[in-house]
């Protein structure tokens, strides 16, 4: 399986302001990422890259894009936006380290984050 893309500080921040409880988000984090990875070349070819480093890959999705991931995995509107909301936190993280964080909170004005964890065969 892929790597995490999310770190635990962002987890357990996400589940504090979620309804969602902590011990839970890790697994709706990895059932998500099972299903990203398995779609990861499809990502690639359909969607906006905006970030690629040695933990995951981010793109930009349509709004309604994490509505219809939740819904195919069996997810609670709370749980779908708890999963949403870890993957802005953490590529808001990411852009402020780059400093690319103006140009991520204006894209994410029109458009959502998906993070795809990498592994050692992803790094090519």
């Amino acid at each position: 399986m892929a790597g995490e893309p999310i770190e635990g500080q962002v987890l357990l921040l996400t589940a504090a302001k979620s309804s969602v409880q902590p011990a839970r988000l890790p697994d709706l984090v990895d059932l998500v990422q099972e299903r990203l990875t398995a779609d990861r070349e499809r990502y690639r070819r359909e969607y906006e890259r905006v970030y690629e480093g040695e933990a995951f890959e981010a793109f930009f999705v349509d709004r309604n894009h994490w509505e219809q991931l939740g819904d195919d995995l069996g997810f609670s509107d709370r749980e779908r936006s708890a999963v949403r909301r870890a993957h802005e936190e953490q590529l808001l993280r990411v852009g402020r380290r780059a400093d690319r964080e103006d140009e991520f909170e204006t894209a994410l004005e029109i458009r959502d984050p998906l993070l795809i964890g990498r592994d050692d065969a992803d790094r090519e």
